[in-house]
């Protein structure tokens, strides 16, 4: 149906409903394969995380990252984020700030650490893990910050 067509009949009612149905069934399956595409990203960026080490863009990023904090006067910076569900414990050691949680870092979370462990720690930095959202009620992603504030006197 057009409107500018000023002898074009009038659908019916169910000719409207019809057209109505068809277009909200097109929106499903456009929504549809758009959920699809996110969850095979999702997967690959999980898999990438958990087979891979981290990057020297991703490690000058973590420089960047240190420097501005700072730039800023600050003494502990968020260096790296991700999902909770990427933990063997679903996150469950670092939300309840066991003293094991480094145990439960896969992927590209466990190379930071180990990287923290032998570079930063012997020269006074600290790493801290924290779950940074709770989506649902349920852990979320997973922040690693790196701490160099001066001892608590």
């Amino acid at each position: 149906m057009t409107q500018s067509d000023p002898k074009a009949a009038v659908p019916t009612a169910e000719e409207l409903r019809l057209l109505h149905l068809q277009k909200e069934m097109e929106e499903m399956e456009r929504r549809a394969k758009l959920l699809d595409a996110e969850r095979q990203e999702r997967a690959r960026a999980a898999e990438e995380f958990l087979k891979g080490e981290i990057t020297e863009r991703e490690r000058e990023l973590i420089r960047r990252l240190v420097m501005n904090a700072v730039e800023k006067g600050l003494f502990e910076v968020m260096v790296y984020s991700f999902p909770s569900k990427l933990c063997t414990d679903k996150g469950r050691a670092i939300n309840n700030a066991e003293r094991d949680w480094p145990e439960t870092l896969q992927g590209k979370a466990r190379d930071v650490y180990d990287r923290f462990k032998a570079n930063l720690q012997p020269k006074g930095y600290k790493l801290k893990a924290m779950i940074i959202n709770f989506p649902d009620g349920m852990p979320g992603d997973v922040g690693l910050y790196l701490d160099w504030a001066p001892k608590a006197v």
